[in-house]
This record gives C-alpha cells, sequence and structure tokens, in this order.
C-alpha cells in the first residue's frame, strides 16, 4: 500500500476500485471501560472523550481532525463481525405477529443492509461507508454504532450557514480515488462529531401517530422543560410531518431516513433523492468521477421494489431490544428517574397507531423518550438541520441502551453516569438534581437504566 503525503492511504475495496478513507479518531477505536458492559456502570463527575471541536478546524493534511491513515485491510476492516452474520447468535429478531409477507420482507430488507455496496452499483463517489450495517452493528445488526460523522458549518452573528456550496453539512470520509476526498472548508468555523443511532424498533417508533408526539408538546412540564415538535417535509408525500429519526429528528419515515443515508453515507442515489454529492460541491470532479446514471438505486424486477425500499422493510419489522433483568435497585432506580423529572423528556412509553400494518397496530413502545427537540444548551452540537436549531437536539431513546458503550450525540461519554451530568440547557435543573442525588440512589438510576 503507497502512503500518500496527505495522510491517506489507499487500499482495495472489494470491487478493485481505489478507496481512500481517513482514520476514526483514537478514542472511537478505543476498548470500553469493563464496567460499562453488563453490569453497573461507574460514577463520574464530569464528559469525557472527543472535543466538541467548536472552532478553528485542524488543518493538517486534509483538514478535516482525523489524521493518521487508512490500515491497508480496508476489507478486513468493515467486514461483519461473524456474531453478527444472518443467523449468528445475536442475529437480527423480527417483530412478533408478522404476516408471511412482512417476514419475506424483513428477510430480503436483511440481505440489502448487510450487502457491501460497490462502484458498480452506485457507492460514491463521496460515501462514509460500504454498508448500513458497518455503522449500524453494536448490540447486533441494525444496533447503533461507535463510528462517527462529521458535520461541519460556519457561524456568523449567529447564523449558520451549512456550506452547501462546498460540500456541507456533511463530510463524506472516504472516496472512490483519492482526488474526490473531501475536506472540512477552511469557511467552516464549526465541526460536530456524530455517532450511529440504533434502529432497533424503528418500525414501532414509525408507527406512533403524529398526534400521540403532539400531545407531548402541550403536557406539563417543570424545571425549565419544553420541547417542540420538529415539522418536516415527507419526500414521497410532500407532507409535512412530525420527524422522529435521526440526531435532529429530520426524518418522519423510515423511507426518508433510508433513502438519505442511501445518498448521503453510501452516495446511492434514488427516485426521491436524485442528486449526487459533488466532492466538496465540485462539479467538474462530479462529472469526472460519477460514471453512472441517476437514479442508481432501481427497482429490483423480483420484488418489485428498490434497495432502499427493501431495507425500509428490514428496519420497520426489526423488533426492539427486550428488556434486561429487573432488580430491586433497577425498580427503585426507575422511580428516582421519574422523582428527578427524567421522565419529562425520556417519556416511558407511547402507544402506535390502530391503523399501522400488521405487528405494529396498537402496540406499547417502551422508548423512552418524547420524540421532540429540546435546547440542550453547551450539549447541542451547534449544527443547524431545520427545523432543528443549532442547540437543539431529539430526545434520544433509552430503550436498548444497556447494548451501547458509547452516549450522546458524539459518543464522548463512556459510561451513563457521564452522559447524564454533560446534560445541559433545559435539562440542566434536572441535571444537578441527579448530581445532588445520594450515591446509593443515584446508582440505582444507573442500574435501571442498566437493564433497559
Amino acid at each position: 500500500m503507497k502512503t500518500l503525503p496527505v495522510q491517506i492511504a489507499i487500499g482495495l475495496s472489494m470491487t478493485s476500485a481505489l478507496v481512500a478513507a481517513f482514520e476514526e479518531p483514537a478514542w472511537a477505536k478505543t476498548p470500553p471501560p469493563a464496567q460499562t458492559l453488563g453490569g453497573l456502570v461507574k460514577l463520574g463527575t464530569d464528559s469525557s472523550g472527543p472535543p466538541l471541536m467548536r472552532g478553528p478546524v485542524p488543518r493538517t493534511g486534509m483538514a478535516p481532525p482525523f489524521p493518521g491513515a487508512t490500515p491497508p485491510n480496508f476489507q478486513k476492516e468493515h467486514a461483519v463481525r461473524p456474531e453478527n452474520r444472518i443467523g449468528g447468535k445475536r442475529g437480527p429478531q423480527m417483530l412478533p405477529g408478522l404476516t408471511a409477507e412482512q417476514l419475506a420482507d424483513f428477510q430480503g430488507g436483511l440481505e440489502d443492509f448487510v450487502k457491501e455496496e460497490t462502484a458498480e452499483t452506485g457507492l460514491g463517489p463521496v460515501f462514509n461507508d460500504v454498508s448500513c450495517v458497518a455503522c449500524h452493528d453494536a448490540g447486533g445488526i441494525g444496533g447503533a454504532g461507535r463510528k462517527t460523522v462529521v458535520r461541519f458549518g460556519r457561524v456568523i452573528d449567529g447564523k449558520f450557514d451549512p456550506l452547501t456550496e462546498l460540500g456541507g453539512s456533511l463530510l463524506q470520509k472516504r472516496a472512490i480515488a483519492p482526488e474526490y476526498l473531501e475536506r472540512v472548508p477552511l469557511e467552516a468555523n464549526i465541526t460536530a462529531l456524530r455517532i450511529t443511532t440504533p434502529l432497533f424498533g424503528a418500525g414501532l417508533i414509525e408507527a406512533i401517530a403524529d398526534s400521540t408526539i403532539l400531545e407531548n408538546v402541550s403536557t406539563p412540564k417543570t424545571d425549565g422543560v419544553m420541547g417542540r415538535a420538529a415539522m418536516v417535509k415527507d419526500p414521497v408525500t410532500g407532507q409535512t410531518r412530525v420527524g422522529r429519526f435521526g440526531w435532529k429528528a429530520q426524518h418522519a419515515t423510515l423511507f426518508g431516513f433510508a433513502g438519505d443515508a442511501y445518498l448521503n453515507e453510501v452516495g446511492i442515489t434514488s427516485r426521491y433523492f436524485p442528486t449526487e454529492n459533488a466532492p466538496n460541491g465540485n462539479q467538474v470532479l462530479l462529472e469526472k468521477a460519477d460514471k453512472y446514471a441517476d437514479p442508481e438505486d432501481v427497482v429490483d424486477p423480483a420484488v418489485n421494489k428498490t434497495d432502499s425500499e427493501k431495507v425500509t422493510d428490514f428496519m420497520r419489522y426489526l423488533a426492539p431490544v427486550p428488556r434486561g433483568p429487573v432488580s430491586a435497585r433497577s425498580k427503585i432506580g426507575a422511580d428516582v428517574f421519574k422523582q428527578v423529572g427524567c421522565t419529562q423528556c425520556h417519556k416511558p412509553e407511547m402507544v402506535t397507531s390502530l391503523s399501522a400494518p400488521a405487528g405494529l397496530a396498537g402496540q406499547k413502545v417502551l422508548l423512552y423518550s418524547d420524540l421532540l427537540l429540546h435546547d440542550m444548551g453547551l450539549l447541542g452540537d451547534g449544527i443547524e438541520q431545520p427545523p432543528a436549531k443549532m442547540k437543539e437536539m431529539r430526545t434520544a431513546p433509552l430503550w436498548g441502551l444497556r447494548l451501547r458503550d458509547r452516549y450522546l450525540h458524539d459518543g464522548r461519554a463512556t459510561t451513563v453516569d457521564l452522559a447524564i451530568l454533560a446534560h445541559d440547557g433545559e435539562a440542566k435543573v434536572i441535571r444537578d438534581k441527579y448530581k445532588a442525588l445520594a450515591t446509593d440512589k443515584r446508582q440505582a438510576v444507573l442500574e435501571f437504566l442498566n437493564s433497559l
């Protein structure tokens, strides 16, 4: 493997096409502390992990905040781990009560979820990874992940500019050839990391009626907690819906979420996301690099669906993580969690619409989220994705929390306790109440959260 002067390494992908990549930050590859897995998390006093990365952007090499070079075994690094393969001991579980057709859709979607894309199938020219499972694999296929993506922009006089003309606000860290690699533009004065959100139970979240989420807005709250719904446009129908997926609740449906990911994370265009990403907005480079007609995600005549539609089926019918063992102390912790005020945002449950499809209708969704946007103060990532403002973030669902080893939108927290202590803005008063708890009550809260 040849190492280039700009600290980029080139390796062969499965397609024998040149693929360039930046290495993940060191913290993302550091094994998590043993106490975060399977037991009580360690109490802490402050957040840890990567910096918020606000202000001047590092300018070494290609300028993004990822020094180093890709390992020569790029292909091996991105293989699905054996325990997460189809049929493995932690293989994905489907929702109960599905029809035979839904079961077939789930299995077909799973195949596309783990499939590695190639240049011939539309990969790139700029992208973040080669498959869905490459990022969604913590705790099993469809889980969260430790890999990060980078958002950037420019803030002047309090107004956010995504620098769209320079490829913003999302940086694609990889490319099909080195000349197409993106860099954080010199014009950017703010960058932020984001880790992957889990997809377990996503179909149940999608099946919650907009009106149910909107009721959370008007529910009386205390301690400065507010919250508002993210009203977004459905790319298929053009209707305004309540957003619920993504760190900024920027998508209302799983199909919109999938189509966006296919385009912006993998580089594959589709009917509703037809415009290819030009490397840092450079249309000349795009014309040189893009050899395949758009849309690249075409209908499979065998099932009359595109790949993004099939992946949507997989996500829609993927079961939530079952609740872990409940101890006497975790029950106490659940009560303290409510008493402190955490459930004002992390609402324990909602119910899906009775008009949802089989297996999804009239179900309790034990997600521990109100799915609203909240002003998180210093915890906000500084990136604006309308309608979400720079400091606003969606309340992260807590179900399946015990399968994760990094917390918060950027993965900076190595324990649940540190994640709580990093809360700010609307959550500041409740955070301070938690911090003031006696050690045994605080530990009980952590045991409760570690049972989800």
